[in-house]
């Protein structure tokens, strides 16, 4: 292998690390600010289901989106690995900075602007697929909202005082899926239906038993080990495949492999790998903000809120969308907030991150142009 693409691997498996401990907090800032995990056993459970996902996500849909962001034209010709490589720079320094400010922006956007930006400085505005970047912005909109509706839906329904009316939606709702939406595995249609199922019992329970605080209490933290890890099970398939997508790029680009199909098996190991060992690391200042400084969350909208999460990151996971599991959880928990009263959920601070996810897409691809311009100038041209 040539020097630049060895060193592109490493930088790429860097920033799935650094995507790991950055994004910790989506998959563990409800469970912690709920008390029913301490922070270390939070990442612990994290991190496995993180790694769990490297066996369910097989299909690699999103990397295959990512990796097209860029006509492969482009990557393969003179510039391509300088390409690929400001592209990670500008990602990692990005991401690092948000963390160091507890700014829960989106890796995947970050990655996704950094690799265009210096496409685009490279060949212009011509060498981007704008149909996949299109995809991209899309999903910036619409995956909080996404989550957003679903969780309050879900926490409303929860919520209701009549067990059989609960019980009546969640049947319907669960059954009308199964039944008419075309999933692509059929792991998912069953994960589905499970999901339905413990919803189900859990209601039963609670209504067997009656309905009082401290039970219901004590029952959702039990639940919420289940929801979040099927949310970081989304979390781990969503964010590794965009690396993934990369170092494919980079391997057509070296002359290693000849298309986008031919990824070797090693490249979503080590990503999901990577990933998994990141959160383990850690992101403790955006725990406080995505747990504590949105709304105040209990263990039932916990529950609500990372069910939500996991839906939302599936669906998007199966239409081949990059979206970001720091938007999509960021709204599930303010639609939990919502269902309370308005004013629960802390709007400022919400305000801030909306900022943080429209500045992060130009202001990676601004960055990683002039990574390009420096790059250029100073790596030898054979």
């Amino acid at each position: 292998m040539s020097t630049i693409l060895i060193v592109i691997i490493i930088l790429a498996i860097a920033f799935d690390y650094i995507n790991g401990f950055h994004d910790a907090a989506n998959s563990i800032a409800t469970i912690v600010s709920t008390k029913v995990l301490t922070p270390f056993q939070a990442v612990i459970w994290a991190a496995f289901f993180n790694f769990v996902a490297f066996f369910i996500f097989s299909d690699h849909a999103v990397a295959n989106t990512v990796a097209k962001t860029v006509h492969e034209d482009v990557v393969s010709g003179h510039n391509g690995m300088i390409i690929i490589l400001s592209g990670l720079v500008a990602a990692i320094c990005w991401n690092l900075l948000t963390w160091w400010y507890g700014i829960p922006s989106s890796s995947s956007h970050t990655l996704i602007g950094g690799f265009a930006g210096a496409a685009i400085a490279a060949a212009g505005f011509g060498s981007i697929d704008t149909t996949m970047i299109m995809k991209t912005v899309l999903f910036i909109v619409l995956a909080p909202f996404i989550g957003m509706f679903i969780s309050m839906f879900i926490t409303i329904v929860t919520m209701q005082k009549n067990f059989w009316l609960k019980v009546a939606i969640i049947t319907v709702l669960v059954g009308a899926c199964v039944l008419f939406i075309p999933f692509k595995k059929e792991f998912e249609r069953w994960a589905l239906l499970g999901l339905g199922i413990v919803f189900i019992l859990t209601y039963f329970y609670n209504y067997v038993k009656g309905e009082s605080a401290i039970r219901t209490q004590n029952m959702y933290k039990k639940l919420q080990l289940v929801s979040s890890a099927v949310f970081s099970i989304g979390h781990g398939g969503s964010d590794a495949q965009k690396v993934m997508g990369i170092i494919t790029v980079a391997l057509v680009a070296g002359g290693k492999i000849e298309n986008l199909s031919q990824m070797p098996d090693w490249v979503p190991l080590a990503c999901y790998a990577a990933i998994g060992i990141g959160t383990m690391s850690g992101g403790w200042k955006i725990i406080k903000t995505m747990g504590t400084k949105i709304t105040k969350v209990t263990p039932l909208e916990g529950v609500c809120a990372e069910t939500a999460g996991a839906i939302t990151l599936f669906t998007a996971a199966n239409l081949g969308a990059p979206v970001s599991t720091t938007h999509t959880i960021t709204g599930a928990i303010i639609g939990v907030g919502a269902t309370k009263r308005l004013s629960a959920v802390r709007w400022g601070v919400t305000i801030n991150l909306v900022w943080a996810w429209i500045l992060t897409i130009p202001v990676s691809g601004l960055l990683a142009a002039v990574v390009y311009y420096i790059l250029r100038a100073v790596i030898p041209q054979s």
